[in-house]
């Protein structure tokens, strides 16, 4: 496998790691759930991977293994490294096949361990500073520029998602709600359907978020964009943590209730040079 690959499966890290790419630069952060920690028995079910492909292309990918199902660390894993045997030989103008023929890849892989795992996928594409969204599950991706306009939101492929997009529902309302849990698309299922965003070019100052809903489930996304909209990439990332982990350990009197989880995102911002 490629070296400059930025790999985490199974892990957990006591503060963010910043990447220098050559297109820009990545923040990225991977921690259990609060009840798990301290357990040898429970491993975080969450696995994150920035892949550069070529000099002007890179690909950021957040898979979250399905808790309430076996082996959710192991078709994380499985997504990962599929996508990443795909893009290791792939060329900046043939990105999406190569990103589409690993999912599907890695659903087949997972599909043959026939033990029902199955992970959720929230992958970027970026090229030159243009980017494609692709996602199945709830994880999801944000886009937003320095001054909080959102550019960017995936829908999630869920229930709640669904009655918060049709306006029967806010969003408060959907991580309060007794199906916020339930995901109607997963890697791992014979029905797998790829959501592909619109392309859209990234202005000097935009962010990207890449995340499980370990983040989406404890932050609004207007919450989400204040704190990563402008700043310093590594302070933004422990912001995010440090919220998401006081709404998990329920160390917190916002109005949004938290909901313990395994955390992983990466968040991105081009460099301002090459736009």
């Amino acid at each position: 496998m490629n070296s400059n690959n930025h790999v985490y499966t199974g892990v957990t890290l006591d503060s963010p790691i910043i990447k220098k790419l050559n297109t820009g630069s990545a923040a990225i952060f991977l921690r259990q759930a609060p009840y798990k920690q301290g357990s040898n028995d429970e491993t975080n079910q969450d696995a994150v991977a920035v892949i550069p492909v070529g000099e002007n292309a890179v690909v950021l990918i957040v898979a979250d293994g399905m808790g309430g199902a076996p082996a959710g660390d192991v078709a994380a894993r499985l997504a990962i490294q599929s996508l990443q045997r795909n893009l290791e030989h792939a060329s900046e103008e043939l990105l999406r096949d190569a990103i589409l023929d690993g999912i599907e890849k890695a659903n087949k892989a997972i599909l043959q361990l026939e033990n029902g795992a199955a992970t959720t996928l929230a992958i970027v594409e970026l090229n030159d500073n243009r980017m494609r969204s692709y996602h199945v599950g709830d994880s999801g991706i944000i886009v937003t520029g320095q001054r909080g306009r959102l550019r960017l939101q995936t829908t999630a492929h869920s229930p709640t998602a669904y009655a918060v997009e049709a306006g029967y529902i806010d969003e408060a309302e959907a991580l309060a709600h007794t199906e916020r849990n339930i995901v109607s698309n997963i890697v791992g299922s014979r029905d797998l359907r790829i959501e592909i965003g619109p392309p859209l070019r990234l202005a000097p100052r935009d962010t990207v978020v890449v995340a499980s809903d370990g983040l989406f489930d404890n932050m609004l996304t207007e919450e989400i964009i204040e704190q990563v909209r402008c700043g310093d990439l590594e302070q933004t990332a422990v912001n995010l943590a440090n919220i998401c982990a006081a709404r998990m350990q329920g160390n917190s009197s916002d109005v949004v209730s938290g909901h313990p989880d395994d955390l992983s995102f990466i968040i991105y911002r081009p460099d301002k040079r090459r736009s």
